[in-house]
């Protein structure tokens, strides 16, 4: 294995690592205690820590004591907002899609409805599911929409229930909201949900969850596949892609 890259001037190295040292303490620390961590000289460790504090990089709380500066936060806020899982999703999408054959989808919530933003499907493969970009669908007919649902307080799935009066699109559709809540349930605890044929005969989907850098619930990862030919053995590989996007997301959970 090839050791990491470092930086090519020292003191920029230096740089970085009291940086870490500071992010990992998370609290305000001392001159002593920052460059025994660090493994530095006080004098050195003064120095840039001064030189950290003029650009705002970090700060002194109190005197004598050193913690991260806002500098930071808002440079990661426009990390932050340059940030679209679109963009970050459609990479693995390909590459699930890749080895499993059948089509991927990224959907957001809306409302009471997901929509379709992104999909990675081949136009030479056989018999395919594929859904539209822009398409929309109610949430407790699908397998993305379910996991939007189970990430909500039963209030708010009982005022779902109540307010679109859960229509049915297939003979297996879920109206009544007993039979809801228990699949929500387990969804809750595999971190994955499924629709058997609910929004369309002939269709199976089951989804994962991608999530932000807080922790929250921002897309689903779905596979569409005929019922005849979905393959339960798929399922590592939906969820290994939806953590890799939801990390790419700063997700560290």
């Amino acid at each position: 294995m090839s050791e990491p890259a470092k930086p090519s001037v020292q003191v920029i190295e230096r740089l970085f690592l009291l940086l870490e040292v500071l992010a990992k303490n998370g609290q305000a620390m001392s001159l002593k205690e920052i460059s025994e961590a660090a493994k530095l000289h006080p004098s050195t460790t003064h120095r840039i820590l001064n030189d950290l504090t003029i650009g705002r990089f970090v700060e002194r709380p109190e005197a004598g004591t050193y913690r991260l500066g806002m500098r930071l936060l808002e440079l990661g806020t426009l990390v932050k907002d340059r940030l679209n899982v679109r963009d970050l999703a459609l990479g693995p999408m390909r590459e699930l899609h890749r080895l499993i054959q059948q089509p991927v989808n990224l959907s957001v919530r809306q409302g009471d409805e997901i929509i379709y933003i992104e999909r990675a499907y081949s136009e030479r493969s056989g018999m395919q599911v594929v859904r539209a970009i822009g398409g929309r669908a109610p949430l407790h007919l699908t397998s993305v929409g379910k996991l939007f649902l189970a990430s909500d307080d039963i209030a708010r799935i009982r005022a779902y229930a109540t307010r679109t009066g859960l229509p049915s699109q297939t003979r297996n559709s879920l109206t009544q909201l007993h039979q809801l809540e228990r699949e929500l349930q387990e969804a809750q605890k595999s971190g994955v949900a499924r629709d058997n044929e609910e929004l369309e005969l002939g269709v199976r989907c089951i989804a994962a969850g991608v999530r932000d850098d807080q922790g929250k619930l921002v897309a689903g990862l779905s596979i569409s596949a005929p019922a005849s030919r979905m393959d339960e053995s798929w399922l590592p590989k939906l969820q290994s892609t939806a953590n890799e996007i939801s990390k790419a997301l700063g997700y560290r959970g």
